[in-house]
């Protein structure tokens, strides 16, 4: 299965500006934040993550309630953060 999953935004990347890394529940990745170039993203902003890349920003409050759906799925969302840690990780 793959998710739209929320991540927070940790930081941009050093070696290239699409880049940054963003806590997926724990888990830190790089993702493509390109897509979202004028969206003005900062540290701490939240964003959802799909197969490596940013597409759309989104509140706090929406990545929470999008979170405690997905831990509700249990299984299904493990075995994607299961996949997540096994891929490009910071």
């Amino acid at each position: 299965m793959c998710l739209g999953i929320p991540g927070e935004l940790v930081e941009f990347g050093q070696e290239h500006e699409d880049l940054a890394v963003v806590d997926v529940s724990g888990v830190r990745r790089r993702v493509n934040v390109g897509l979202l170039a004028d969206e003005g993203l900062r540290p701490g902003d939240w964003v959802l993550v799909h197969v490596g890349f940013a597409l759309s920003k989104i509140s706090e409050r929406e990545a929470q309630a999008v979170l405690d759906y997905l831990q509700g799925l249990g299984q299904p969302y493990e075995d994607e953060l299961d996949a997540l840690r096994g891929s490009d990780i910071v």
